[in-house]
């Protein structure tokens, strides 16, 4: 099959768009999405200036996403002085296959010539996530452990490094999986959220709805959003990117599971079901926003860590605490 740009072989077709195209207009085509994605979100904003630099610090796991996120922002913003590019890649402690992702990570940052920190459980928190489900005191999914601490880094050594804006590899399945996750959960107040905090464009986009500015937390964003997962993952075999497609062995989110499936089944029956989603989601999202944020409560310190909470501890020293006791 040829390419509909060009008299090149295919390499993919596109059930959502119809189009085939080949390897040189697919990559192009996946750039230029991300591209337009920095843009329409504002993610530079125009006060930016080489004395008044943006740093903006990648979430680098070695996984395919965060990889190919990596490597466009660098082709994007090398030669702008305006941007500065930090990856921070986390250790959890997981046997084998996370030391396998960091030596994909210095390989690719290593190429581009990008400042790259690691930081690990073992040093944060005192302990590895191969124990952390062994021990499982309060009987969850390893993701539920893993996210919070995840969490937790990213925005502790987002700050420290003095990032405006920190970036993660979410791609649309990602995305839309959240997105029926929360429908299904009716979690209006989650929606408006992840609005503010990730995929709401950034004051002086041209948007009917911008985020909300919390002085709390370094801003998300999510460049990768408007692309396929298997976009993604041709885009990274393609460019013949480092990129660890192990799936973590401690993977385990049954209700994500579920969905995955299910979105997977509509996509194949519906092609561009994907991005109905996430149009609509988007649009109610920044609805529930406006409706919400007069309402969101003051965010205290945690009296263990400093970090953000309503509470009198966050969710992170709650769950150390339990693996303490074990």
């Amino acid at each position: 099959m040829e390419c509909d740009k060009c008299p090149s072989e295919a390499v993919m077709h596109a059930a959502y768009s119809g189009l085939h195209m080949c390897e040189e207009h697919f990559c192009a085509s996946v750039e230029k999405r991300v591209r337009s994605r920095v843009r329409e979100d504002n993610l530079l904003p125009d006060d930016a200036t080489v004395e008044d630099p943006e740093t903006w610090v990648i979430g680098l796991s070695g996984g395919k996403d965060s990889v190919v996120l990596t490597q466009i922002l660098h082709d994007t913003f090398a030669k702008d002085p305006r941007v500065e590019l930090i990856a921070l890649s986390i250790h959890e402690g997981i046997d084998e296959y996370r030391d396998k992702s960091l030596e994909a990570c210095e390989e690719l940052t290593d190429d581009l010539d990008v400042r790259h920190e690691t930081v690990s459980y073992a040093e944060e928190f005192g302990v590895e996530m191969d124990d952390v489900v062994e021990e499982d005191p309060n009987n969850m999914a390893a993701c539920a452990y893993c996210g919070v601490f995840r969490r937790d880094i990213l925005s502790t050594y987002a700050e420290e490094f003095g990032a405006d804006k920190l970036l993660t590899g979410h791609n649309l399945d990602d995305e839309a999986e959240t997105a029926l996750m929360n429908f299904f959960e009716g979690d209006i107040r989650k929606m408006s959220q992840q609005f503010d905090s990730s995929i709401g464009p950034f004051e002086g986009a041209d948007a009917s709805r911008t985020r909300g500015e919390s002085d709390d937390f370094i801003p998300r964003a999510k460049p990768l959003r408007d692309i396929p997962e298997k976009e993604v993952a041709l885009y990274a075999h393609l460019q013949d990117l480092p990129a660890h497609m192990t799936e973590c062995p401690h993977a385990d989110e049954a209700f994500r599971g579920e969905v995955q499936e299910l979105l997977y089944e509509l996509e194949e029956r519906h092609p561009g079901t994907r991005h109905s989603i996430m149009s609509g989601y988007e649009e109610l999202a920044g609805l529930a926003s406006a409706e919400y944020r007069d309402g969101t409560p003051d965010l205290d310190e945690c009296d263990n860590c400093g970090s953000p909470t309503t509470g009198e501890f966050c969710r992170k020293c709650d769950l150390l605490e339990t693996l303490e006791a074990v």
